[in-house]
């Protein structure tokens, strides 16, 4: 899994590098539209909410994403079941112990979160606990032990923060332009210099628009993969892809809508909550895959359920070139000798 991990560290880091460039070239243009040779007094508050943002997001960004969330931590005592599903994926993937949330939600959902596996933090709705059999629940937690594994949790976290502030942060700005700007552009065309003036207005303008859609179009075009990866650590860590298949399939039917999830959360939810969303815009603008698809590949899987079976799998349902790979070589044969089957942990199953 080392390359997997590599990579997401690299994706983090290459997310906080855009971001600061979309911020300062935000403030910059934002800044010079305020006011005349404003533009580097922008370019130092952008910098400083850039790199508060950066260390709120890395150090206490799983805290502030479940308490937005409403998740509740859990004992053993209170969800024995639930307790008892997330040892054994613990033990099959090798990893810690997660804290375990509880989110009071009929809509079945669940997420991981945290900056690395000692740090993990899982959340499940009541609406899954509620819905799902033994074996459903159990693809869901593999599922986002399988997210913890492969070092998705640290960049989703930041991504979910950082790319949601600059999103209000620019239509802060929008908002606060449209209130105060006409009287600060009839201001500046009687000082003689409305024409560099208002094409400042209108960069800024683009910027506002812009640079929340470039930060989310990133975010979008990396954070599909990861779905695809934790669907196939999950068949491998439960060697039956049926439990998440129909689990799945559940969370697609179920009517109600997660009422704590919003846009800068939904990406960490294992099915987009955001139903009324996904009816609205096209698939592309997702930030999860297609779930009939996600079932469908899980339901196809030949040969056991293992990352080279999975992987076939994924291209025949996609009809996506031989050459296409989801899973480097070093990962499948990696997975071989490290998923081995669950084992119960002792005490009463409920």
């Amino acid at each position: 899994m080392f390359e997997r991990i590599r990579a997401n560290k690299i994706k983090s880091f290459f997310l906080v590098a855009i971001l600061a460039t979309l911020m300062i070239l935000a403030g910059l243009v934002l800044g010079e539209s305020i006011a005349q040779g404003g533009g580097m007094v922008g370019v130092v508050i952008a910098l400083i909410i850039w790199t508060v943002l950066t260390l709120v997001s890395y150090y206490a960004g799983d805290s502030m994403i479940l308490a937005i969330s409403h998740a509740q931590p859990i004992e053993k005592k209170d969800a024995p079941q639930l307790y008892n599903v997330v040892e054994e994926m613990s033990i099959a993937s090798g990893l810690p112990m997660p804290k375990v949330y509880i989110i009071e939600d009929s809509a079945p959902n669940a997420f991981a979160t945290g900056r690395n596996p000692k740090t993990a933090s899982i959340a499940v709705t009541r609406g899954l606990l509620d819905k799902m059999s033994r074996d459903e629940l159990q693809g869901v937690v593999a599922h986002e032990m399988g997210h913890v594994l492969n070092r998705d949790i640290l960049f989703v976290m930041m991504a979910s923060i950082l790319v949601g502030v600059l999103v209000l942060l620019c239509d802060f700005y929008l908002r606060s332009f449209w209130r105060v700007g006409g009287s600060r552009s009839s201001s500046r065309r009687e000082g003689g210099k409305g024409g560099a003036q208002a094409i400042l207005v209108i960069l800024a303008i683009i910027m506002a628009i812009l640079a929340p859609i470039l930060a989310r179009l990133l975010y979008l075009a990396i954070s599909r993969r990861r779905e695809y990866l934790a669907d196939a650590t999950s068949a491998a860590l439960t060697r039956y892809p049926e439990g998440l298949a129909s689990a799945l399939e559940k969370i697609a039917n179920d009517p109600d809508v997660l009422e704590v999830a919003n846009r800068a959360t939904s990406a960490l939810y294992i099915a987009n909550p955001i139903k009324p969303f996904e009816e609205r815009y096209v698939a592309w603008e997702s930030t999860h895959p297609p779930i009939g698809e996600r079932i469908k590949i899980l339901r196809s899987i030949a040969g056991g359920a293992s990352y080279l079976s999975y992987q076939n799998a994924w291209r025949d349902v996609g009809q996506r070139s031989l050459r296409a790979r989801l899973i480097s070589p070093d990962e499948m044969a990696q997975s071989n000798t490290r998923f081995q089957p669950p084992q119960q942990p002792a005490g009463p199953q409920t």
